[in-house]
């Protein structure tokens, strides 16, 4: 397997189809990568086919997955992974995530669903992680989702995830709104959350916006710009973490195009105000 599962840096965007053509009219761009989800991709032929490939060759390219139902009852569906294979070593994808969830047990559910916290089930997730990289020959990044409710819960979620990660030797995919999301709606410090994620095993973020239903029920919808909350705290975890890659996640009420490049110009600011204090540091001992 690659040493490295997500050899990307900098700040980048989810491409989509709504400004695929805007985005290949600029020479240049503030977009240090892209990604997509291959399901919406891997089949595509004809005109879109060629854009997406266009794109790939262009920027370096990664793969969030919406179908793999890491937690489902059901067996994996090993066909659907050879076929992602094929679609990662054609495009030359630098990394592939998938959420922390299931969406599938006899046919698609067409939502994400929370997986248990316990022990039994951080054991089966793991074996299906082992059994993942094993087929596609690259490590699997997992995403912490935001979840409503905590079925069966034995274990708190930051011990859950962090066991899968240390048990089936995969990386996380830190998602930052999803922190917190689930802080509002659950009650807990989301900083406690994010300093007991293991630098070492984070390969990327995620930061997007969300929907307030109520003060005490937020939605995780990346329909909305990325609130100061939100920002505040990517900035907190940069300065824990250390600056990594962090995309801008925007699937919903997608703004024009020069509206997310000033969102990505935000990630490309709290970084670069981190790098900047670390050449700082560094420089003074």
């Amino acid at each position: 397997m690659s040493t490295s599962s997500c050899p990307i840096q900098g700040a980048g965007l989810g491409l989509r189809r709504s400004f695929i053509d805007d985005l290949d009219k600029l020479d240049e761009t503030n977009i240090d990568f892209m990604e997509v989800a291959p399901e919406n991709w891997m089949e595509m032929g004809g005109t879109y086919g060629r854009k997406f490939t266009a794109m790939a060759e262009r920027f370096p390219m990664l793969c969030h997955g919406l179908s793999l139902s890491i937690g489902s009852p059901a067996p994996l569906d090993e066909h659907f992974l050879q076929r992602l294979k094929k679609f990662f070593d054609k495009h030359k994808i630098r990394c592939y995530s998938e959420h922390l969830s299931y969406c599938s047990d006899d046919g698609h559910l067409y939502d994400l669903m929370p997986i248990p916290f316990t022990e039994e089930a951080v054991h089966y997730v793991a074996d299906r992680i082992k059994r993942i990289q094993n087929i596609l020959e690259r490590r699997l990044v997992i995403e912490n989702v935001s979840y409503y409710a905590a079925p069966g819960q034995e274990l708190k979620e930051v011990d859950f995830i962090t066991a899968i990660l240390q048990e089936a030797d995969c990386d996380l995919l830190l998602d930052v709104n999803n922190v917190f999301v689930n802080s509002i709606n659950h009650r807990y410090d989301p900083m406690d959350y994010i300093k007991a994620m293991p630098t070492d095993r984070v390969a990327y973020m995620h930061i997007a916006g969300h929907y307030n239903e109520d003060e005490d029920l937020i939605v995780d919808t990346h329909g909305a710009d990325v609130i100061d909350p939100v920002w505040d705290l990517l900035n907190k975890t940069y300065a824990h973490h250390g600056v990594l890659p962090t995309l801008l996640e925007r699937d919903f009420n997608i703004p024009p195009l020069p509206e997310l490049l000033s969102e990505v110009s935000t990630i490309h600011r709290y970084q670069q105000q981190h790098q900047s204090k670390h050449v700082t540091h560094a420089s003074q001992l």
